[in-house]
């Protein structure tokens, strides 16, 4: 025989046995989230005048929040009637398994947290490790995102940071670059120009002093190296503008910059 269940009547019993404790749940845990967010703002804001590093003052402000909503989430449990300790014993235990199944991730957290406080690195320095290289645009909990200068983007787990060697060149780089002269030209003059060109160019610092002088005496010319200072940013374009203003000048002045050559002798064996 079929059960007549009057839901309505159910729905009312329960409104009035549950509903006050669980709107009260519901407003704590809006409050709770309300509150985390401009408790976040202002730890976000004093952290921020502190000159704090950007990494470690995100991964604070974000501690602060979640910290603030479990503590509201456990506040609307509670208000519910519901026992909060054999929760977080459950909580434990499943934490655990979470923790074994989640080993890569976890390892990689404490990783970012080894390279926050450690510093080896910072958003804006040029690095180089494990085969890539590039400027460092941010450095989150889990991965380290670095840019090349044609844009494109690497990113790299922190867990295959920690413990390798790495090359960081700061935020400033030096250019590598060289010339070759005719064996004829005049070598002091050609190093003077070469001076004048990169004391014009603004993108070339000041310090370090650039270096320029001879470096090879080649087949053909006499190679000038040519090592000036740029910023990280300022790398790429610094070679092709001075190359493009060596070329200018040089021609300007008539000092040549010669073809490689090769000098053949054919001997004839006489009869």
């Amino acid at each position: 025989m079929p059960l007549n269940i009057d839901y309505v009547n159910l729905l009312i019993d329960f409104t009035k046995a549950y509903g006050t404790k669980i709107f009260s749940a519901l407003v704590v845990l809006i409050v709770g989230y309300f509150v985390g967010r401009w408790i976040g703002k202002v730890f976000d804001k004093t952290l921020r005048s502190r000159q704090l590093e950007p990494p470690v003052r995100i991964l604070l402000v974000r501690i602060a929040h979640i910290t603030i909503l479990l503590f509201a989430l456990l506040l609307a449990v509670q208000n519910l009637g519901i026992e909060i300790m054999p929760i977080v014993a459950g909580l434990g235990v499943a934490g655990v398994g979470i923790g074994l199944a989640m080993q890569g991730v976890l390892s990689n957290a404490m990783a970012g947290l080894t390279i926050i406080f450690s510093k080896p690195y910072r958003v804006g320095e040029y690095i180089e490790l494990l085969g890539v290289y590039g400027e460092v645009i941010s450095i989150d909990l889990f991965s380290t995102t670095l840019m090349h200068a044609d844009r494109s983007l690497v990113i790299v787990p922190n867990r295959k940071i920690v413990g390798e060697i790495l090359h960081n060149y700061g935020s400033i780089r030096q250019c590598d670059f060289s010339v070759g002269i005719a064996y004829s030209a005049d070598v002091k003059r050609a190093i003077e120009v070469i001076n004048e060109i990169l004391k014009s160019n603004e993108l070339i610092l000041r310090e370090p002093v650039p270096i320029v002088g001879v470096a090879t005496l080649a087949d053909s010319s006499i190679q000038i190296a040519v090592r000036p200072w740029a910023a990280v940013k300022n790398y790429g374009a610094v070679q092709s503008a001075i190359y493009q203003e060596i070329i200018n000048r040089f021609r300007s002045l008539q000092i040549e910059i010669p073809y490689p050559q090769q000098e053949i002798r054919i001997l004839r064996k006489s009869l």
